[in-house]
């Protein structure tokens, strides 16, 4: 049997921002958590919604043609697939994401904050 784990000790303890790690699989979904600071990108997810819960800080999650979600800690959620969005953080910020295991880090944008699921999965 596999042990627990503690999301926010392991995103707490990551030193790069906006690099996700996978910390445990439900069915055809990660589970990851990252430590996020500044801006993402705006990006889309064709086929997959995506699910952000706040371990600690405040997330603010802008979205296409709609007005942004504020996020506190304990708070989630969930980017309908095809939705373009762009997740904020003024401040440092530790979440948990649940996403299809199909699911591209930037979506459809590739550029130098894009991680490869390798390098989610601690393999590269």
């Amino acid at each position: 049997m596999a042990k627990a784990t503690s999301p926010q000790a392991i995103a707490a303890s990551l030193t790069e921002y906006w690099s996700p790690r996978v910390v445990g699989e439900l069915e055809e979904n990660y589970i990851k958590v990252a430590k996020v600071h500044g801006s993402l990108c705006w990006h889309s997810h064709d086929d997959e919604d995506e699910l952000f819960l706040v371990l600690k800080g405040h997330l603010r999650i802008e979205l296409e043609n709609a007005e942004a979600i504020e996020l506190d800690q304990g708070e989630m959620f969930v980017v309908p697939k095809g939705v373009r969005h762009n997740p904020v953080a003024s401040d440092e910020c530790h979440i948990l994401l649940i996403e299809r295991k199909s699911t591209l880090h930037t979506g459809d944008v590739v550029m130098d904050k894009t991680r490869s699921l390798a390098e989610q999965l601690g393999d590269a």
